[in-house]
């Protein structure tokens, strides 16, 4: 497919015509695609099944429902968030009125990435829609299913000038690279992130950028075990590891490691039975490229549980590694599927020595029952986000920001704080004209010592 410019000036026209920073437009628009998905959920189903094997419960909780709360909430809360923010004046200005807009961008691009197709995608449009933007989304060719489903929902809602999808695969996304954007906003690999970064260089188009990095999971002698290893297994496993907040290797104390990993045995075959290959809750790794590159990575490890594979339906059970070698292939990038490394530490020199070879991570989390320690590690580390006693609970909380530091990525969003990464926000002064203090104006001879004393009452 060709990409033209035509795409993006058709989209400047509809943007500079006023109607998609509409409020009562963009309301309706966002409940038409409520509806839509409600109305079309078994379809939804159906295409996640066929590209990642997903049960509808897991496509419920991960997809489905945490989307239609955060369109409920943007319809909520649009024109409270939409309306000017008067901010109190500064004594060097006095007298006027201050205020910021929020004012969006304009045209904007999302590339949304394969793990969670149809949550991922529609999620940030959501957010760019409702801050006033124009969209073009480019759904990941990989997930081709849920793109297909994706197109279909969202030109029958909207205009493709307001809302164009995409699909297609690296030809079409570099072609839409090279066009100018007012906005870009990716989810995906640190790899592509950093390409995505020097296309946007190009034009100074602000980015932001959601990416993933290794989730360290630190388990001290105070944790509660049991359910530890069973908030560890639904995190780790939940659609098969493919998940960016997913925990990538635990840091056990050493004088719990080995009753950890039994229970962790113990809570797997809680979770997918004898044989997770015939559960009807566990999917699959999306593509034979991605299951290469885990049974590469797997190679010369001590396998505690787990391990086996079937290339016929890229099927890949859930595994427990032993103690692998920090520079190993398994610990150097992200794993994003169902392989846990656990290895042991003493005391925070030992997790030190770990964590600070590493890249900063878009998530942390600390099983512990010890205030004192887990503080002491929130502080010391840099990450994204994160949880006590528990593993990705973050995401679900639209109060909370949601991304990355560092390589883990640039920019938040979820909740007010997606409507705040898709607008600009316009600080306007309105001067009064009944007072003109003449302090500031030239000539400056014998005016500085005022100057000072004024400067010292603004503190």
């Amino acid at each position: 497919m060709i990409i033209s410019n035509e795409i993006l000036e058709n989209q400047k026209k509809f943007f500079e015509s006023g109607k998609s920073r509409d409020i009562n437009f963009i309301q309706r628009k966002l409940k038409q695609l409520k509806n839509s998905i409600l109305k079309n959920e078994e379809v939804i189903y159906s295409a996640l099944y066929k590209d990642l094997k997903k049960s509808k419960f897991e496509a419920y909780i991960s997809e489905i429902g945490i989307l239609l709360s955060e369109i409920d909430l943007v319809i909520k809360n649009i024109h409270k968030w939409s309306k000017p923010k008067k901010i109190r004046s500064s004594m060097l200005n006095f007298p006027s009125n201050d205020f910021i807009i929020s004012e969006p961008y304009g045209c904007t691009l999302v590339i949304a990435p394969w793990n969670y197709p149809f949550q991922l995608a529609v999620s940030p449009i959501v957010s760019a829609i409702a801050s006033g933007n124009t969209v073009v989304l480019k759904p990941s060719e990989i997930t081709n299913y849920t793109g297909k489903i994706i197109k279909k929902l969202l030109s029958d809602i909207f205009e493709e000038n307001h809302l164009k999808v995409i699909l297609g695969g690296i030809p079409e996304t570099t072609q839409l690279l090279n066009l100018r954007w007012d906005y870009i906003f990716f989810t995906g690999s640190v790899e592509v992130g950093k390409i995505i970064a020097k296309a946007a260089s190009k034009h100074l188009t602000p980015c932001t950028l959601e990416l993933g990095g290794k989730n360290p999971c630190i388990v001290d002698s105070t944790a509660n075990l049991k359910l530890s290893a069973k908030r560890l297994v639904w995190g780790k496993f939940l659609n098969a590891g493919q998940t960016c907040i997913a925990p990538d290797f635990i840091l056990a104390h050493e004088s719990i490691k080995s009753k950890l990993i039994d229970l962790l045995i113990t809570e797997i075959k809680n979770a997918y039975g004898m044989n997770p290959e015939i559960s009807k809750s566990y999917p699959r790794i999306v593509n034979s490229n991605n299951f290469e590159r885990l049974k590469a990575i797997l190679k010369g490890e001590i396998v505690l549980y787990g391990g086996k594979t079937n290339s016929d339906d890229n099927y890949f059970a859930p595994t427990l590694i032993d103690s692998p070698n920090v520079n190993s292939k398994l610990m150097q990038k992200e794993i994003f599927g169902p392989i846990l490394p656990i290895l042991s530490f003493k005391n925070l020199n030992d997790i030190d020595k770990i964590i600070k070879t590493l890249e900063k991570p878009l998530a942390l989390y600390i099983f512990s029952t010890n205030k004192n320690f887990y503080n002491s590690v929130i502080k010391k580390y840099s990450f994204g986000g994160g949880a006590i006693n528990d593993t990705m609970i973050q995401f679900g909380n639209s109060r909370l920001p949601f991304g990355g530091v560092g390589e883990s990525g640039i920019g938040a969003y979820h909740g007010k704080y997606s409507y705040e990464t898709f607008t600009h926000k316009k600080s306007i002064s309105i001067k009064s004209n009944w007072l003109d203090i003449p302090i500031r104006y030239a000539p400056y001879d014998g005016k500085l010592n005022l100057l000072k004393k004024v400067f010292k009452l603004l503190k």
